[in-house]
């Protein structure tokens, strides 16, 4: 099984536990990913899946015959599997694969603060403030002995760049789990800024719980309830000529039967005018004779 999605930050909120303690949380974009490699121990010496997450405005040409299937991805990384073979490319993952009380790694990159001091950047005291001291004030002191050793240790801590690396924070509690909308929200904070790529793997511990679950298919996200599809003015448009035109035919209906009742009665004036005709031509007759 693959053990960890691509996610991006969203931000951080405050909910509350079932004891009613506020908890600080941060909200997450867990997925959807696509399996877009899958490399074998017989083929390229280790096992694992390759997963794409995130859509890109241009690629070059080697990234789109890669993707070509996936279409544009922006970003792609590697997750160990035991059994690649149970993958295909092209499946989807999400945030479905997290329940609420499991135990996940969270890696990003830390936001980056450009050239900083070792006050800043160590946390260094800095010297006195007094005793004829007027520029020592957030200075490192001394760095190394004299002729012995003649040289700076490595891994000094001196005044340099300081963020824009990677950092995991580990054992973070999953709060809540939402595939419906792809959104995990994890306790505390995690590294990065907001639509910071991040990676989320299960803790140790929780993977090997997590293999004992039956494997769940991934959740397409519902549409919002603002996009659900609403009458437009044609259909009010047609709802009310189908309504006029209905109205007609009832009172084309209502006139045809008024109509009927005098039609009727004229044929029987026509009628008795045709008979008094025959009796009166009859009665000439019989003069004549």
């Amino acid at each position: 099984m693959i053990d960890g999605v691509l996610g991006r930050k969203l931000g951080m909120v405050q909910v509350f536990d079932p004891e009613g303690r506020m908890r600080g949380a941060t909200v997450i974009e867990a997925g959807p990913c696509l399996v877009t490699q899958i490399k074998t121990t017989d083929r390229d010496g280790y096992d694992a899946v390759q997963l794409g997450f995130g859509s890109a405005k241009r690629r070059n040409k080697p990234m789109r015959g890669h993707l070509k299937q996936q279409g544009d991805l922006r970003y792609l990384r590697e997750f160990k599997v035991d059994e690649p073979s149970k993958h295909a490319i092209g499946e989807r993952i999400g945030v479905e694969m997290f329940e609420p009380g499991d135990r996940v790694n969270v890696t990003g990159t830390s936001k980056g603060r450009g050239f900083a001091g070792v006050v800043k950047r160590y946390h260094f005291a800095g010297g006195p403030k007094t005793h004829g001291q007027s520029d020592r004030h957030r200075a490192r002191g001394s760095i190394g002995a004299g002729n012995t050793p003649g040289r700076v240790f490595k891994g000094m801590r001196m005044a340099g760049h300081m963020g824009a690396e990677q950092v995991t924070v580990r054992r973070l509690e999953v709060l809540q789990s939402d595939p419906a909308r792809g959104l995990l929200i994890v306790a505390g904070s995690v590294p990065g800024p907001k639509d910071g790529l991040l990676k989320i793997r299960y803790d140790a511990k929780t993977l090997e719980v997590a293999r004992t679950r039956e494997p769940k298919q991934f959740e397409e996200t519902a549409p919002p309830a603002d996009e659900e599809e609403t009458p437009t003015a044609e259909a009010e448009t047609t709802a009310e000529d189908e309504e006029t035109t209905a109205a007609e035919k009832n009172a084309d209906s209502d006139e045809s039967a008024e109509d009927a009742p005098q039609a009727s009665a004229d044929e029987e004036e026509t009628s008795d005018d045709a008979d008094s005709d025959e009796a009166d031509s009859d009665e000439s007759g019989e003069e004549k004779s």
